[in-house]
């Protein structure tokens, strides 16, 4: 099963250049760190220790989560949007840091893997989920080049936000899931290393693509 895994700390495109990649080529997209996101919403919701392993780990495999037209739902409600603040990004690091919590995601990400091809980006696709991928991209780029794009999301969802602690939270979640016990985030072997601070998003695409090129030889865009 051909599967080309994108990984990297947030920020750094991932989530864009995995569909937008997955779009070109006519393949699946998992987006693993939605499913991390929906976790953090749901233990939010009910009011959740981060710290409690026991209870996240029974909520990880009790709850129904699907990805409809780009659209992501829990046990039936459409939570596209309410998964992307800032409050469920850092809920989605701290219960992420548990083994016993990844290991019930685990399964449903592998799901993920079906004909004609898969990519899948997170922080762990290429090192643990995917390890034997023939493609791994590793997407980075500078902490404050991810926060000002960030910052300009929430700008334009008309939200008051300043720029440092954006910078100051982006680089304790790097800190976070970099040393983390449970599948921390690290350049997976052999990975294709792509800096995009200075790059667009179509300018990723290009380079991707290309890597993609050479490592299917059915691959046309």
């Amino acid at each position: 099963m051909p599967v080309i895994t994108i990984d990297g700390p947030s920020g750094t495109g991932k989530g864009t250049i995995a569909g937008l990649l997955a779009q070109r080529l006519g393949w699946h997209c998992l987006d693993s760190g939605a499913l991390y996101r929906v976790l953090g919403l749901a233990a939010q919701r009910r009011g959740l220790d981060p710290d409690v392993v026991e209870m996240l780990a029974t909520l990880a495999s009790t709850i129904q989560v699907e990805f409809r037209n780009r659209r992501v739902f829990l046990d039936g409600e459409d939570v596209s949007e309410a998964i992307r603040t800032e409050a469920v990004g850092n809920a989605a690091s701290q219960v992420a840091v548990h083994g016993a919590v990844r290991e019930r995601l685990l399964a449903r990400q592998r799901e993920a893997a079906r004909p004609p091809g898969l990519v899948a980006d997170g922080r762990d696709m290429g090192t643990v989920v995917f390890p034997d991928a023939p493609l791994k991209i590793f997407l980075t780029a500078s902490a404050e080049e991810r926060a000002e794009r960030r910052y300009n999301q929430l700008k334009q969802k008309g939200l008051d936000v300043s720029l440092f602690p954006l910078v100051r939270k982006i680089r304790e979640r790097d800190a976070r899931d970099g040393s983390r016990s449970a599948a921390p985030l690290k350049l997976p072997a052999g990975a294709l290393v792509v800096d995009t601070t200075a790059m667009t998003i179509s300018e990723v695409l290009v380079r991707v693509l290309e890597a993609a090129k050479c490592a299917f030889q059915d691959v046309t865009d």
